[in-house]
């Protein structure tokens, strides 16, 4: 089947179709899950463990084991994908990570939960969600560029073998899958124990379905295909300066994985809002000065081209092929956070969750 669509519209249009499939189910799920990787870090810093920390897991371990179940079912090969094969950076991903994690705090949001609120009429995370873009795209191809090479040349990993974690901590794909496992029934126990509502369990899982679905299909298509496609999966600054760039810069949109994922993820959003009825123009006000966020949209866009990815790219996309610079950036980003989240409660200007 995936030969003849390939055979009769192309691998960009494929590929764009995909990725705007698993970006309706990714926006309309973590729209309904509350899944927000700053409402989780603000929730451990309060030492609570608490239904937005239990959403975090759940969509986490989902992404993992499905990737991995995938894997000893033969239907995905990861060691192609960039976070794997390519070098990486350990410099960046701490760096980078940090912070991202401290933007995000400041923005009160990460990349996708931006685009997320986006949807649902939320002015603020749109500005901010812009600003993170131009950002990323400064600090990839533009005057930030230097910068982010300097520092990510400050310790390097080969690809391969040695950016891989299963292959690091010595474990096989049945362990692998064993802990992906284990991982999810506590969450899923956590989730229990904290009281959140089924059909919120069932939206972060299906988020976490949403990045491995990403993984499974792209890699369909680069088998399939007589072109190099590179398999990918949700991840949102890259993919957004694309998209950006795209529209304001040239008069055709080359198609791909990518393009089909930011719009993908606005509409699902939008959509989820409008039955629940949380559609709602949010703007900036006395308790959420524009200063905070354009700070905190900065850091996040350097960051996260810095660490190779946002909090969805790298740490739960990244995470679960098991990459090695993609987990310490995660751990990064969870110790931006808290640090930042400390700075602004010391500084009388504590957050909710």
């Amino acid at each position: 089947m995936i030969e003849t669509l390939l055979d009769t519209y192309g691998e960009g249009t494929v590929l764009a179709a995909i990725g705007a499939l698993v970006g309706l189910l990714f926006g309309a799920a973590a729209q309904h899950s509350r899944f927000c990787l700053r409402a989780a870090t603000i929730e451990v810093f309060e030492r609570h463990l608490g239904a937005r920390m239990a959403v975090w897991l759940l969509v986490f371990f989902a992404a993992l084991a499905v990737t991995q179940a995938a894997r000893m079912m033969g239907i995905l090969d990861i060691s192609e994908a960039r976070q794997i094969a390519s070098r990486g950076s350990l410099s960046g991903a701490i760096i980078g990570g940090a912070l991202f994690g401290a933007g995000m705090i400041l923005a009160r949001g990460c990349a996708s939960r931006l685009l997320v609120l986006s949807g649902t009429g939320n002015m603020r995370a749109l500005v901010a969600g812009l600003v993170v873009t131009l950002v990323a795209q400064a600090s990839y191809r533009g005057v930030l560029a230097p910068l982010r090479e300097s520092i990510g040349a400050l310790w390097t990993v080969e690809g391969g073998d040695a950016r891989n974690l299963a292959v690091l901590l010595g474990l096989g794909p049945t362990n692998v899958l064993l802990a992906a496992g284990l991982g999810l029934t506590a969450s899923v126990v956590l989730a229990m124990r904290t009281s959140v509502p089924l059909s919120r369990g069932v939206a972060a899982f299906s988020v976490g379905l949403a990045v491995a679905l990403g993984w499974i299909a792209t890699h369909a298509v680069a088998v399939a295909s007589f072109e190099v496609v590179p398999i990918s999966s949700v991840t949102f600054t890259g993919p957004s300066t694309d998209t950006l760039m795209a529209l304001v810069a040239a008069p055709s949109v080359p198609l791909s994985f990518g393009i089909g994922l930011v719009p993908g993820v606005f509409l699902g959003s939008a959509v989820a809002a409008l039955f629940s009825g949380e559609i709602k123009i949010e703007r900036f006000g006395a308790e959420t000065p524009m200063e905070r966020y354009l700070i905190g949209a900065v850091l996040m866009g350097f960051g996260a081209m810095l660490a190779g990815g946002c909090a969805v790219g790298a740490g739960v996309s990244g995470g679960a092929v098991l990459s090695l610079t993609a987990w310490v950036a995660v751990a990064a980003m969870w110790a931006g956070a808290l640090m930042m989240q400390a700075v602004l409660q010391f500084g009388g200007q504590k957050q909710p969750a």
